[in-house]
């Protein structure tokens, strides 16, 4: 069944693909011009069960509302749960300037400040683009 996903899924790009020539038209996102991110924060013990929920609250919104949030994918250190890591993968710059006017990253951010103890953004470069399409799609459903 998986294999049927994958080849629908294939079959849908070539289709949109043969249907524009710009892939940002097809509905494709154009790798060249990808916003990559690594968040780095720390996050007050005192509040860490607080801040998950929102920010799980926030990244789901995000990727689900936003067409141009590929990922905000939030993770925690095993061995230290207040030091969160986010992969933020937005379509360009544009969609990542979108993002920080929507309400609900606005709220994220009015709700959390108190609670974050360091914060460092670092802007990252893919090194194979080209297989970032195939990344996810290999998760079970």
């Amino acid at each position: 069944m998986r294999y049927l996903k994958s080849l629908v899924g294939m079959l849908t790009i070539a289709t949109a693909m043969a249907c524009s020539n710009k892939p940002e038209e097809a509905g494709i996102i154009n790798t060249d011009n990808l916003m990559i991110r690594i968040a780095e924060i720390e996050i007050d013990s005192a509040y860490l069960s607080e801040y998950l929920a929102i920010l799980k609250e926030e990244s789901a919104a995000s990727v689900a509302l936003e067409p141009g949030v590929i990922s905000i994918y939030p993770m925690f250190q095993k061995e230290n749960p207040t030091q969160i890591r986010l992969l933020e993968i937005y379509a360009d710059k544009a969609a990542y300037e979108a993002h920080l006017e929507t309400p609900h990253f606005k709220k994220y951010k009015t709700e959390t400040m108190h609670m974050v103890k360091s914060l460092a953004l670092i802007d990252m470069a893919a090194i194979d683009p080209e297989s970032m399409p195939r990344l996810f799609s290999k998760l079970p459903n």
